[in-house]
């Protein structure tokens, strides 16, 4: 049987993100794995033959470096703050050459922008057998107001509404599953987060956030709000 105290696991996914942190004492992570999609990708798509691909500019304008770095955002994202919050060193990409020696101590993003979700990964449970007790789920944001959606499907600028209808089906879902879920397990492990409020509140209070674009539509097309739709 797993002891229940080797590993704690952060899922995140809009797609599926997952990030594993390894422990050897309750609440001291030793390192930190992630998986999923663009939301996390690191920079594994620069070493892949993909038009999925963050290493150019704008990508990174706002970055400590300044530089695209394969990062799907204007500067850090989700695993960059978690290990800032952990006060651990950023994982590497698991295709970066440098990922090598102590590095792998640290851990390593195995993230990639496009990645898809099957339905045979959904009946996995080999995280939790290995001992994953805490799984972070965020429901879906308002996807008909990102910036592909407006640009295909808005000719007025306003978020599109066969995609905002599609959300607002699926999160109450999502709840109802976790809590299934949770009861079979016998125990709260799986933690639902309302993406739709976090992200319609970035919308309508940017100024909270420390921008200060107050255009709806300038907001939404904007690289940066592709940020601000994923990241605090």
């Amino acid at each position: 049987m797993a002891n229940p105290g080797f590993a704690t696991t952060l899922v995140i996914f809009l797609a599926v993100v997952t990030s594993i942190f390894v422990t050897y004492t309750e609440g001291a992570p030793r390192a930190f794995f992630v998986f999923g999609d663009s939301l996390v990708d690191n920079g594994n798509n620069n070493f892949l033959a993909t038009t999925a691909r963050a290493d150019s500019p704008p990508y990174g304008v706002d970055y400590p470096t300044h530089q695209p770095t394969g990062r799907f955002s204007n500067g850090l994202n989700i695993p960059d703050l978690i290990s800032e919050h952990l006060g651990a060193e950023t994982t590497l990409p698991y295709l970066d050459p440098a990922l090598n020696g102590d590095k792998l101590l640290v851990g390593a993003n195995f993230a990639s922008a496009g990645i898809g979700i099957l339905n045979d990964t959904g009946i996995q449970f080999k995280l939790y057998d290995l001992g994953a007790r805490r799984v972070l789920v965020t429901g879906s944001g308002p996807l008909g107001c990102v910036p592909a959606e407006l640009a295909f499907r808005s000719p007025n600028g306003e978020c599109a509404k066969e995609p905002q209808q599609a959300s607002t089906i699926y999160n109450p879902l999502l709840v109802e599953m976790i809590k299934r879920l949770n009861q079979e397990l016998g125990s709260d492990i799986f933690v639902t987060v309302n993406a739709m409020e976090m992200q319609n509140d970035f919308i309508t209070n940017p100024q909270d956030y420390g921008m200060l674009l107050f255009s709806k539509n300038l907001l939404l097309r904007s690289t940066i709000s592709e940020f601000l739709t994923f990241h605090i």
